[in-house]
């Protein structure tokens, strides 16, 4: 037998041997398992990370929700906390008025009763403005029905339709919010 056909018997021989698992293979086995199993873990760690990450986020913003609204909530209380005294004193002030447009303004002797009566709705226009009370007065304005109660409408072909003809009784905004709206005469157009 030459050198040759040893080396190919031999190698027949090497590959009809049945291989058998070494100690490494089993390691390398276990050691990628074992990888496996704590990239699963990371994996895990991580999705758990960013859902504790959005919660927290979450409750950040929420938070800052009940702090603005809050804030917003105080504001208003400071703001409109004189809506209930204001209201009362609305009709004090109408009678102010009526009171000067009723008097009989040639009679000398009540001359000085008038004018302590215009004296009177002067302070306490002054006092009321000071806190955020002003009269609504929309003569030849256009009807808005968030600050007017239309009480009749008239004919009337020199005005624009829904225009304010006359002011029956002023309306009262506090603050920018109507408390009482000014009860008006609207025009419409001729029939």
């Amino acid at each position: 037998m030459n050198h040759e056909e040893q080396k190919v018997e031999a190698m027949e021989q090497v590959e009809a041997q049945p291989v058998e698992p070494t100690d490494v293979d089993s390691e390398v086995t276990a050691e990628q398992s074992r990888i496996a199993e704590l990239e699963a873990q990371l994996e895990a760690a991580q999705q758990a990370a960013a859902d504790e990450r959005e919660r927290a986020v979450r409750a950040v913003a929420e938070m800052e929700n009940l702090r603005r609204r809050a804030a917003q909530d105080v504001e208003k209380a400071h703001k409109f906390a004189l809506e209930k005294f204001a209201a009362e004193l609305l009709p004090v002030l109408d009678n102010l008025e009526r009171a000067i447009e009723l008097a009989d303004k040639e009679n000398e002797t009540l001359k000085p009763m008038i004018e302590g009566v215009e004296l009177t709705l002067k302070a306490m226009q002054g006092g009321v403005a000071k806190f955020g009370l002003v009269a609504l007065d929309p003569q030849n304005q256009p009807f808005d029905p968030n600050a007017h109660q239309a009480m009749s409408m008239v004919e009337n072909a020199e005005l624009a339709p829904n225009t304010v003809i006359a002011v029956m009784q002023k309306g009262y905004e506090l603050n920018g919010r109507v408390i009482r709206p000014a009860m008006v005469m609207v025009s419409k157009a001729p029939a």
